[in-house]
């Protein structure tokens, strides 16, 4: 079972989980695609009501769980100032537990504090090589977009409304 606790991205689980990310990214990145910039996030961005950083925990007999992966939602600005857009940020479970459904749980589970804190639609980028996690973005309704930001990593970008 997976179970979600809010914390600040300088917490050091946190921290933590977002260096292994960025590791990870970074080792794997197409070489044709020229290097990995890595941005660790403000933390203001990801503070209620602007948005939200959750850590995922596996549950483990006798224990408070397992520290197994991380993601935040902010609130960012529409160009067209129409809907209240979120963004979906630094998605990461560790490869341990991959395959298990998390990704989908995680996912679920900020979109849902998304909605709550007014979020009617919800944005993400990403990079082709990432093919399980675009096949994820797609399996829960993200279609494709114009490019909403300038992020050197990414090559797609996924959007989603959300009905309260």
């Amino acid at each position: 079972m997976l179970q979600f606790e809010e914390t600040s991205v300088e917490s050091a689980p946190a921290h933590q989980l977002l260096v292994e990310y960025f590791a990870e990214r970074a080792a794997g990145f197409p070489t044709d695609q020229g290097q990995y910039t890595t941005t660790f996030p403000q933390p203001e961005q990801f503070v209620p009501p602007a948005g939200q950083f959750v850590l995922a925990l596996e549950s483990v007999p006798g224990g408070h769980g397992e520290l197994v992966g991380c993601g935040g939602i902010r609130r960012i600005q529409r160009a067209d100032a129409g809907l209240v857009r979120f963004e979906l940020k630094h998605l990461f479970l560790r490869p341990s537990v991959r395959g298990r459904g998390y990704g989908g749980l995680l996912l679920t589970e900020l979109e849902r504090r998304a909605v709550l804190l007014g979020a009617e639609e919800i944005v993400l980028d990403t990079n082709a090589s990432l093919e399980s996690a675009g096949a994820l973005y797609r399996r829960a309704g993200y279609s494709d977009i114009a490019a909403y930001n300038a992020n050197p990593n990414a090559t797609n970008w996924y959007g989603k409304p959300l009905n309260p």
